[in-house]
């Protein structure tokens, strides 16, 4: 029997995330709260532990204290089997300068490869809500027989504009990478549907490798993963494209097959939370068969008293609801929510509170953000704005940490 491959994973985890701003103040992207108990970084991670790839590093930067803190405390598995989560804070191996780029991130930790001499590099990104069999995909590689794979999704084609796009032949061998073209290709099999690049890369570790030391030495390079890297694959002829649609998850359902969402926005963030809590959700959180891990919470369960009620929402351990309503709404836990008061279409993170007799609607409240009695957030947007909030395009009002409403 052969002996399986040899898989490095590399999570790509040292983005700014400005467009999440205030969310991303002081933490990293990745390790922005998710879906009540969850940090965004645990569904990447997950999908890589649930389809047995165990060695996993994830590359950071910026703010990345929360960010460690959490991979260190929840990401802890068997070392007896060479099993490993571990944060790579930029080591500045080449000189004293932060990464350049993503590609940048990995030729400055190329120590990772060279010791774990793997025969293939998952490289991912660290802040996208979806569930894939990276098994799968790997799978795919291999018999494609290239130096790279990247994950495509189907998008409507009038919609592709909006992201990178892969054109294929019919072999699935990428012929072009176009960065938000006006006019996106269709896909071989239907041009009325375009691939959209995920963001998540397969490689060949000696054809990774060779790239990459390639690359640093342009001086005109942007040391970028989809911009710099891939394209060169691509040209080489060395590029194929898979189809994440056709990927099987254990446990998915019709509804929730292929789902993949992009949160790197306010709105995107809010959207996808919503995508949670109705009674038939577009992304379920329940399944079993291909779980979603993160760190235990370690409080009492969600308490309901004075006739506190929640409808179409998910309402994390510790929570107490004083006769308090939540609709369509996720609270992390430790919130509180007091008589008389309304919850609609909003994200509370940890440790909020919300008093008597308030509002809030149509808003993202971050940890221990006071709503006090009888205050509003989220349904005058001006008035919002004049006290100093962030509301989104999409009209969604956002409270930085620990801010007292006023």
């Amino acid at each position: 029997m052969a002996a399986p491959p040899k898989v490095l994973s590399i999570v790509l985890a040292g983005g700014e995330g400005k467009r999440l701003m205030p969310l991303t103040m002081d933490r990293a992207k990745p390790a922005v709260p998710f879906g009540g108990t969850y940090r965004l970084i645990d569904f990447v991670l997950s999908n890589l532990a649930n389809a047995g790839m165990r060695q996993i590093a994830v590359l950071t930067q910026y703010k990345s204290h929360s960010l460690d803190r959490h991979i260190s405390l929840t990401w802890r598995m068997s070392t007896m089997l060479g099993n490993y989560v571990t944060p790579v804070p930029a080591q500045q191996r080449l000189g004293p300068r932060w990464y350049q780029g993503s590609a940048d991130a990995i030729y400055q930790s190329m120590n990772l490869i060279r010791d774990e001499k793997p025969d293939y590099v998952v490289v991912f990104g660290a802040d996208n809500i979806y569930r894939m069999d990276v098994e799968q995909m790997l799978e795919a590689h291999i018999d494609g027989g290239l130096g790279l794979t990247v994950a495509g999704i189907r998008v409507p084609r009038s919609q592709a504009s909006a992201f990178g796009v892969i054109d294929a032949d019919a072999s699935n061998k990428i012929t072009e990478f176009l960065e938000k073209p006006a006019d996106p290709p269709g896909t071989a099999d239907d041009p009325d549907a375009s691939f959209a690049s995920m963001g998540n890369y397969i490689f060949t570790a000696r054809d990774l490798i060779d790239a990459l030391e390639s690359d640093a030495d342009l001086a005109d390079s942007r040391h970028d993963m989809g911009g710099d890297i891939v394209p060169d694959f691509v040209s080489r002829g060395e590029a194929q494209v898979y189809d994440f649609t056709g990927n099987n998850v254990p446990g998915s359902t019709d509804r929730d097959k292929a789902y993949w969402r992009d949160v790197g926005s306010i709105d995107a963030y809010h959207e996808a939370h919503m995508d949670l809590v109705s009674i038939d959700p577009i992304f379920n959180l329940y399944n079993a068969e291909w779980p979603i891990w993160t760190y235990p919470v370690q409080q009492p369960a969600a308490k309901f008293t004075l006739r506190g009620l929640a409808l179409d929402s998910l309402v994390s351990p510790g929570c107490i609801i004083s006769g308090g309503s939540i609709e369509s709404s996720v609270l992390s836990p430790n919130v509180r929510v007091d008589e008389g008061s309304k919850v609609d279409h909003s994200v509370l993170l940890t440790g909020v509170r919300v008093g008597h007799k308030a509002v809030v609607r149509d808003a993202i409240l971050d940890k221990n953000v006071i709503v006090p009695d009888g205050t509003t957030v989220g349904v005058n947007k001006a008035d919002d704005l004049a006290r100093g909030y962030t509301v989104s395009d999409g009209g969604i009002t956002v409270v930085g940490k620990g801010i007292t409403v006023t």
